[in-house]
């Protein structure tokens, strides 16, 4: 049980430490422009306008962070408290990003090339957590439309999960800053390599809540991706 109604400050680590191999590109998919921004700004602009959110670590490419520094003085982010290097893994990303904010915080962790991010999901994940004191995260998605089959080495159909059960988690993903540091230092320890943040707090039996998103929260990885905006404000 967590003490509740006190305000707590509120940091965000915005993961931009990608490489843009499936984007076709020759430099990291986060600065890929999108009228006239790169799409981690766009991501960063969002954030940066929540008045809850004390302040914002960008992780990205230990080559590009004098630039990712550049880049968010040229279009006033004022909230980044600092830009650090990444790691091999995102998770060793994030980590790098932890120490950089105080466990006695709110923390979300936000994809840099998921653009869509809307500031109620900043909003809703804080009150959330804020409200139901015996939860120590939220995440952000949606339900899951198709049906989904699990297949085994062989690539035969072994079980069909009830879609109504089924949750695409996206981001933001908010955790109270004590488990969430304590969660990566153990899986640290143990070598366990988490598919996201949320995996990390329910190893270590935290329990996390969802809040409804959209399915337009996506994350840009492919080409296909980028259909979601007119192609004449795009700059490859």
């Amino acid at each position: 049980m967590h003490s509740s109604n006190a305000e707590i400050d509120y940091y965000y680590i915005v993961a931009a430490a990608g490489v843009g191999k499936r984007m076709e590109l020759d430099y990291p998919k986060q600065f890929l422009e999108v009228e006239g921004k790169p799409i981690f700004i766009k991501t960063l602009e969002v954030i940066e306008k929540n008045n809850r959110v004390t302040g914002i670590v960008v992780v990205t490419n230990k080559e590009y962070i004098s630039e990712v520094k550049k880049m968010c003085r040229t279009f006033e982010i004022t909230k980044v408290i600092d830009v650090v290097s990444g790691g091999k893994e995102r998770q060793d990303s994030i980590y790098n990003a932890l120490k950089q904010i105080p466990k006695e915080s709110i923390i979300g962790v936000q994809d840099g090339v998921r653009p869509f991010i809307e500031d109620r999901y900043i909003e809703e994940s804080y009150a959330k957590l804020m409200k139901e004191t015996d939860l120590d995260g939220v995440v952000v998605g949606v339900p899951i439309k198709d049906t989904i089959k699990v297949v085994n080495s062989k690539g035969e159909i072994v079980e069909t999960p009830k879609r109504d059960q089924l949750f695409a988690a996206q981001t933001p993903q908010v955790f109270r800053g004590e488990i969430l540091h304590r969660s990566y230092k153990t899986a640290r320890k143990q070598k366990f390599l988490g598919t996201d943040d949320s995996s990390l707090v329910e190893k270590a039996g935290g329990r996390v809540g969802v809040l409804a998103g959209s399915y337009e929260n996506i994350k840009i990885t492919t080409p296909e991706d980028l259909l979601v905006f007119s192609k004449e404000k795009i700059k490859r």
